[in-house]
């Protein structure tokens, strides 16, 4: 497969004047829609009273997001690829924030769950736009540049989610505070439409296929669904009770990959182009060296919250302060996107290397330190964490992303971060577990084997193929 196809009808990537501006645009809802992944987690207890509901209830308001958010990753990126990004863009976002007005006012747990898990789809909707339009508007070292300004709101967003909610119920209270976690997206998402429909560029497609294929869809869903969602509930018991739906969904996962050589033999456009594993340099790589590391890092948030609220008796607020040098370090992806075109895959091996550092010392300080002077201890190395972190995420996302071509930004996108809520998922799951089993030393260290095994994969990829990276970015640029 040519690695890049003409692609786009009418458009110069790389050359529009307003593509820096739209970027930033775009850039506003990608940031809402991670910061609900995290905001809403220091916010149960205010819903809990605010609604008189059960924290059975309750985790469906928090696990009900990323649920719908993984699913509807691939759909959202095929639409994009079929109807045009920017159409798709400004749709998702419409939804997102009608549903976040529709959660702040809902007057019942029901509805509040209702409009979280549609919430959801609209933030599965608008995150691989997000992707599929920096393919579309840059070129070379912008590219990357670009992809490490998105690591750089990646990181600070999901890391900044417990402070911003922590802030806000106390702000406002806590039997309605919890309201305005919502609610807060209303006025931001407003004028993050009005600036996107005015900025971002039209890019129609060229010879592209609109078919959209339903049954693929469906049996794609069927399957992520089959591994989400006994993980999201594993808190609840969910792994034991739904343990059966992890067999299901081979089988769906089966059929639908039977379904799509079908469509593709037939000359009908599929979702999944599969040639994207078997002949676009990187992508298949890449993919899996995200969902590991995803696997690793996401678990250890829930087990800092309940290690230092449970276990040390800090406030929501406090534990999210401690939490924060992580998030500052993350800015380093926007240093790692200039440099990524000249060190390609280098740039992740140093990446992991560090977060791996950055997990083992917080473990170390856990198992020599007193519970109540851990906090203290931990910020260097969540900051050299972060440090790390914000040169993995994005610029491996640009890598694998660097030869797909432009027509197929949007599917590969969604697929990339559906392999990494999966993971993320999992590793959640994983990491409670030993939590709950033998503490948090031990869970962190679970993480850094995790991280060990992402960064092993980054090594092979570098040795496979030592200057690939390199001069992609030289030859596109």
């Amino acid at each position: 497969m040519a690695a890049r196809d003409a692609e786009v009808a009418g458009a110069q990537p790389g050359n529009d004047p307003r593509r820096w501006r739209a970027f930033l645009v775009t850039q506003a809802g990608g940031f809402m829609v991670l910061l609900d992944v995290t905001i809403v987690t220091v916010a149960v207890p205010s819903i809990q009273s605010g609604l008189d509901a059960s924290a059975s209830g309750v985790q469906w308001v928090v696990s009900g997001y990323p649920l719908m958010f993984g699913l509807a990753l691939v759909a959202g990126g095929r639409l994009g690829d079929a109807f045009g990004r920017r159409r798709m863009y400004l749709i998702a976002l419409t939804g997102f924030v009608v549903t976040s007005a529709a959660a702040g006012a809902a007057p019942s747990l029901t509805l509040l769950v209702v409009a979280r898990l549609l919430q959801g789809v609209a933030g599965g909707f608008i995150t691989p736009q997000n992707l599929g339009l920096i393919q579309d508007m840059f070129r070379g070292a912008e590219r990357s540049r670009a992809f490490g300004m998105l690591g750089a709101t990646l990181s600070v967003s999901t890391a900044v989610g417990p402070v911003v909610g922590g802030l806000l119920i106390g702000g406002f209270g806590e039997p309605d505070g919890w309201r305005w976690v919502f609610l807060v997206n209303v006025p931001l998402g407003v004028l993050a439409l009005i600036l996107a429909a005015r900025l971002v560029p039209r890019i129609e497609r060229g010879s592209g296929a609109t078919e959209i294929d339903v049954a693929g869809i469906v049996l794609l869903g069927l399957a992520v669904l089959g591994v989400l969602l006994p993980v999201v509930q594993s808190e609840d018991g969910g792994l034991s009770r739904l343990w059966w739906m992890f067999p299901v969904a081979g089988v769906f996962l089966l059929a639908f990959v039977r379904w799509q050589r079908r469509r593709m033999a037939t000359g009908r456009a599929p979702v999944v182009d599969l040639r994207l594993f078997t002949e676009v340099v990187g992508y298949r790589a890449g993919s899996v060296l995200g969902a590991v590391y995803f696997a690793g890092f996401s678990g250890v948030w829930l087990v800092f919250a309940l290690y230092f609220q449970v276990t040390v008796g800090l406030s929501a607020l406090v534990t999210g302060l401690v939490l924060t040098p992580y998030a500052l370090g993350g800015v380093s992806a926007a240093l790692a996107g200039r440099v990524l075109h000249r060190w390609g895959r280098w740039v992740t091996v140093a990446g992991l290397s560090l977060v791996t550092v950055g997990f083992a010392a917080v473990a170390l300080i856990g198992v020599v330190l007193p519970a109540d002077q851990v906090a203290g201890w931990v910020l260097f190395p969540l900051l050299l964490a972060g440090i790390g972190g914000g040169a993995v995420i994005a610029p491996n996302t640009a890598l694998t992303m660097t030869e797909v071509p432009a027509r197929m930004a949007g599917v590969s996108a969604g697929l990339l971060q559906t392999g990494q809520r999966i993971g993320a998922a999992l590793g959640t799951a994983l990491l409670a577990a030993v939590f709950h089993a033998a503490g948090m030393p031990a869970s962190v260290l679970c993480a850094v084997g995790l991280v060990l095994v992402a960064l092993a994969l980054a090594i092979r990829e570098l040795c496979v193929s030592p200057r690939r990276d390199i001069l992609s970015w030289k030859v596109s640029a």
